[in-house]
């Protein structure tokens, strides 16, 4: 049974859970500037330390911190507590617990940083899991949030590329789907509880980073409640405003100075969320996948934008041909909307910047994730070879790295980046 999450919420009382190296990440950011200089809004643009807007540019670092099964092309095994479970049965956890930590080193590495510096990205979206920040065993460690942000921070810092910081996962699950890796409810927004643990993650959180310039912004939480519980939740919107009211009044006791990034309810879809403007540093964020490219998409956010005097901007979109993003990308672009697109690399898919092989016999976990595992008869009926999955977990391990990858140089182009040699 899976052990329901704690959290150390006051240090005092329960012992320090944030305890990554607590002097080591200041330590290195003795190249960092003055630690007034904060990107920040102003009226519709967001302002970068040195006083210049920006329009970002960039991409989503997803299936990194936050596992997806359709990316391992696991099918129904969608969630990441999904797919550790099926890689658990079969490979056993001291297997399943190195693959974890090899995939963490691999898969991200500074190598891809320096490149998406190098192809144009000023900035890459940061998904994570609230797992990281609590004593629940996750991808195979307890407590590792801070470990891998600050090392993804430090590269960043290196190449002057900006880091926001995505809550993909919140306590209690906010989507109430796979990509919140909760039990299929929005239950954050009923649970007192778990609003408390979200508000004590992204407290820690901004206490470490509050003078950091290199991030950007704090995506409080990714795509906030799903379409299918519209007519169930019927005051969904007014209880996301009371969240977001409350993050941002904890978030501020603590740090003033970086950029909240809001999102649209109904998988960022819908500014109805918005009551009253709550802060006067805030990006209104939105998410838009498949449809038909036209100024009409996009018309309905840009009109909030202007009705407030605030700036808007894309978190996640593509997933679609070189030809769409092309064009997508010139309205955004004609719009001065801010955009990463989703996502930088994916397995045997030219839909992302990035692409990598397939390993051999990966289909024996392809077909395992797809049989009927709901009885421990099934699962030992349908088990695959264990020493050909091992084989093919090793070698995803070693496709995944950047020096094995493949530039998709259509989708780059379509970005409007620059394709360069690797």
């Amino acid at each position: 049974m899976k052990n329901k999450p704690r959290l150390f919420l006051f240090a005092a009382l329960t012992g320090l859970m944030f305890s990554y190296h607590p002097n080591t990440y200041a330590q290195n950011k003795s190249a960092a500037k003055s630690s007034n200089e904060i990107a920040h809004t102003s009226k519709k643009q967001i302002i970068e330390p040195n006083g210049n807007p920006i329009i970002l540019k960039g991409t989503n670092l997803g299936n990194w911190l936050v596992p997806e099964g359709y990316m391992f092309k696991m099918g129904q095994v969608s969630a990441p507590h999904q797919i550790d479970e099926l890689l658990h049965q079969l490979v056993g956890p001291d297997s399943l617990k190195a693959f974890w930590t090899k995939y963490l080193d691999n898969y991200i590495t500074q190598d891809d940083i320096k490149y998406l510096k190098r192809i144009g990205c000023n900035h890459i979206r940061l998904p994570f899991n609230y797992k990281l920040f609590t004593d629940d065993v996750y991808m195979g460690q307890r407590n590792a949030g801070f470990k891998y942000f600050d090392r993804v921070l430090d590269w960043c810092r290196q190449e002057n590329l900006y880091v926001l910081l995505d809550m993909h996962c919140a306590p209690g699950g906010q989507t109430g789907d796979n990509i919140d890796d909760s039990y299929g409810y929005p239950w954050l927004f009923f649970s007192q509880t778990e609003q408390d643990k979200m508000s004590a993650i992204w407290t820690e959180i901004a206490k470490r980073y509050k003078d950091d310039p290199i991030v950007i912004g704090y995506d409080v939480i990714n795509e906030p409640l799903a379409h299918y519980f519209k007519e169930e939740i019927p005051d969904y919107n007014h209880r996301l405003y009371m969240l977001y009211k409350r993050m941002a009044a904890d978030i501020r006791k603590v740090d003033k100075k970086h950029t909240l990034y809001l999102e649209g309810s109904i998988w960022a879809g819908d500014f109805g969320v918005f009551e009253t403007i709550l802060d006067d540093n805030i990006v209104y964020e939105f998410h838009k996948y498949w449809f038909d490219v036209s100024q009409k998409a996009i018309q309905d956010y840009i009109d909030f934008s202007n009705k407030h005097n605030v700036p808007i901007y894309i978190g996640e979109t593509g997933e679609n041909t070189d030809e769409w993003i092309s064009d997508f990308t010139k309205l955004l672009n004609a719009n001065n909307i801010s955009w990463a697109y989703w996502p930088y690399k994916k397995m045997d898919n030219t839909r992302g910047i990035m692409n990598f092989n397939m390993p051999e016999n990966y289909d024996l976990i392809i077909k395992y994730a797809e049989s009927d595992r709901s009885s421990y008869k099934n699962l030992r009926e349908n088990m695959p070879n264990r020493v050909k999955v091992q084989q093919a977990l090793n070698q995803y391990l070693e496709n995944c790295k950047y020096q094995n990858c493949f530039q998709n140089k259509g989708y780059i182009q379509g970005l409007g980046l620059k394709v360069q040699r690797k």
